[in-house]
């Protein structure tokens, strides 16, 4: 477990590391940068999950699988929202089904703690899930959506028996107007930060805001981002908005 400074959550607990680009949104994405520094570090858990193209860490599309990381959240007294994976995807097709169910466990036997799990393939998400899963009052899913190229993983993520359906639409690269909210209970907004960040158009954030206003999902507005993200803020609409769904299990 690390504590974060990731706004909507407490702290992050990696029983898996390492992932594959999916799509756009994963272009410059942080924690492939993390996990270079952490194996330059002398990390054993991070050897070989990156490689060097372009003068940048890309995945290999190399998987670890730590299984000594299961039993982390047992040691933690105090109730915490907990980031599942920051550093890989609980549903890329490599994580077999028999570990995920090892990752439910844990989270069952540790209901004082909220976990968030995000995915940029909610459609495995789905079909596993669906399959002999409990639906744990204190697991959230969600998944990622950066443009309206992969708007359809917020039909995927409605298939997704859940008590809390979230979106994270980070890195917000393009429109997404042509997506609903509906049967999704969280949408949080950020714009893309680092020394490649892409711009962000505010009325991209003014269209999700109208989605979650038509369906009374919670709004979190995370960063404006760019290269430096603290200077650009994360006020919108002359304020800061925090919100989040009530359980509802």
């Amino acid at each position: 477990m690390a504590e974060t400074s990731i706004e909507w959550t407490d702290a992050t607990w990696n029983p898996v590391a390492g992932c594959s680009i999916m799509s756009a949104g994963c272009t410059n994405c942080y924690a492939m940068r993390m996990a270079a520094r952490l194996e330059a570090m002398g990390l054993e858990k991070y050897r070989g999950l990156t490689r060097k193209s372009g003068g940048r860490a890309k995945w290999t599309g190399d998987i670890y699988l730590d299984e000594s990381a299961l039993s982390v959240p047992s040691t933690w007294s105090k109730p915490r929202n907990v980031f599942v994976n920051s550093m890989s995807d609980l549903f890329h097709p490599d994580v077999p089904v028999e570990f995920i169910r090892k990752v439910w466990r844990a989270m069952a036997e540790t209901r004082r703690h909220t976990y968030q799990i995000l995915t940029k393939r909610p459609d495995r998400m789905a079909d596993i899930l669906r399959d002999g899963f409990d639906v744990l009052p204190n697991v959230w899913l969600g998944t990622s959506v950066e443009d309206g190229r992969v708007i359809d993983r917020l039909n995927e993520l409605r298939r997704v028996p859940a008590a809390i359906r979230f979106v994270s639409f980070e890195p917000l690269i393009g429109s997404v107007s042509a997506g609903r909210l509906n049967g999704i209970h969280w949408a949080i907004v950020g714009g893309e930060s680092g020394p490649n960040a892409r711009p962000m158009d505010p009325l991209w954030i003014d269209e999700i805001f109208a989605m979650c206003t038509d369906v009374g999902a919670a709004f979190f507005f995370k960063q404006w981002g760019g290269k430096n993200k603290k200077v650009a803020g994360r006020s919108y609409r002359g304020r800061t908005w925090d919100d989040v769904p009530a359980a509802t299990l």
